[in-house]
């Protein structure tokens, strides 16, 4: 056969190349972000345990980075022990009990950080995330008049339109 023809018959090239060729030219998959983390690779200071499951919950993007925060699932099952499973902590979550820094939050992977205050309407308590000497987060409690503000550290001062200045601080507010 000459060789028109066995192009024309599809007999020149394999199989497996026709399909990775088929595969390039629509376009790479998009991988998507990455929404779950090994129980090991999750930061010291969450203080999880390493024997009672693979996974930890990863938080989702907020305010403060990945390893300088602590989702409230971690926050309400691990440390304050007001939930004993997943399930619990959304429900939790769910009914708008939970405020982080006056907002509610019903979100049960955000991002709580260095100096917010998270407060919890149903047993009026107060907790202001710090970190203690070896450098693991510590629910402290503080009381409501005390709950109302918050330290802030400035990263960056820049002038905006028309020269206004305005202030960028740890937790990505704009003052």
């Amino acid at each position: 056969l000459a060789q028109d023809q066995i192009k024309g018959l599809g007999l020149g090239e394999s199989h497996t190349h026709q399909k990775s060729r088929n595969r390039s030219s629509s376009g790479a998959m998009a991988r998507g972000i990455i929404r779950h983390m090994k129980r090991m690779y999750a930061p010291k200071h969450w203080m999880l345990d390493k024997l009672r499951g693979r996974w930890a919950p990863k938080p989702n993007a907020g305010p403060h980075k990945l390893r300088e925060c602590m989702p409230l699932i971690v926050m309400l099952r691990e440390k304050l022990k007001y939930a004993l499973t997943y399930r619990e902590v959304k429900m939790i979550v769910m009914q708008r009990l939970i405020k982080v820094d006056g907002k509610v939050r019903s979100d049960m992977f955000y991002p709580a950080g260095f100096m917010d205050v998270v407060q919890i309407d149903k047993t009026k308590e107060n907790f202001r995330l710090l970190y203690n000497t070896k450098g693991r987060f510590v629910l402290h409690k503080v009381v409501k008049e005390e709950a109302s503000y918050k330290l802030c550290r400035v990263k960056k001062v820049t002038r905006g339109p028309k020269g206004i200045p305005y202030a960028i601080t740890h937790d990505g507010r704009t003052l």
